[in-house]
């Protein structure tokens, strides 16, 4: 037999005042923007009301998507917004077909890593941050970071014995984008920040690492034997990209591109 539905008392002044009250106490925000005009609208058009309720929970889940959307970019911290709508695949040395391998994003799924090396202004910083984004949008959790970043992250949780902690913390995102190694000699900090983190991420989360150098190189930049070990946990299940090339910035600089001309 089925349950009778409960008998709600009938509104003893404004419905839709009510209504409004009730998203307050329910935490429906979206829904409480959406029901002065949606109320008014159903009624003149004479909407059935599975279909009021149906507009109304989809613009409460849409809301929440876009709110969650920003709380995951936020929390990606990406450096400066870069996207792949103002990516130029053709000027890419990256082959076209590793780049839309790349976007699919399955490596990520697969917890495979992700090491694009090359000379500097070819294009490593922005397709990594591209890829970021994409993941975002694609509901994933991303974080962002320097290698320097990953020194500072050890130097303020050596005090307590934390840094155990906060690499836990870190390896719950999806994603995990370590940006520009090889420009500068990496502080020993830094080299056992990147070390800890790639062990920690080690077949539990995807990697992507931008570089000027080669992974095998990085003994040059950091301890041998801190590199050794740290690039054998990050290549073992990696796809390697080389780029080529003439730095885009010092082509557009060259070319008069990197300016808005004087009017």
């Amino acid at each position: 037999m089925a349950t009778p539905l409960r008998t709600v008392p009938a509104s003893a002044g404004d419905p839709l005042a009510e209504a409004i009250e009730l998203t307050r106490r329910l935490k429906l925000p979206h829904i409480r923007r959406a029901l002065p005009e949606v109320v008014p609208t159903a009624k003149a058009q004479r909407w059935d009301p599975a279909e009021v309720v149906r507009v109304l929970l989809a613009e409460e889940a849409a809301g929440r998507d876009r709110a969650n959307l920003a709380t995951r970019r936020k929390r990606a911290a990406f450096p400066t917004g870069k996207t792949f709508s103002d990516w130029d695949d053709s000027a890419s040395s990256i082959p076209r077909p590793t780049q839309d391998a790349l976007k699919s994003l399955e490596w990520v799924t697969r917890r495979e890593n992700l090491c694009i090396c090359g000379p500097s202004g070819t294009g490593k910083s922005h397709f990594s941050e591209a890829l970021g984004q994409a993941a975002v949008e694609a509901g994933l959790t991303v974080v962002w970071f320097t290698i320097e970043d990953l020194g500072a992250l050890v130097r303020r949780h050596r005090v307590d014995d934390s840094i155990a902690r906060a690499l836990a913390r870190i390896i719950r995102a999806d994603l995990i984008i370590v940006d520009d190694i090889g420009l500068l000699p990496v502080s020993p900090d830094a080299a056992e920040g990147f070390y800890r983190l790639v062990d920690a991420a080690y077949e539990r989360r995807s990697l992507a690492v931008s570089s000027n150098l080669h992974p095998s190189g990085f003994d040059e930049i950091m301890p041998k034997t801190l590199a050794t070990a740290t690039v054998d946990r990050l290549l073992h299940h990696a796809h390697v990209v080389v780029t080529q090339g003439d730095s885009f910035r010092l082509t557009q600089a060259t070319s008069g591109q990197g300016v808005k001309p004087f009017s």
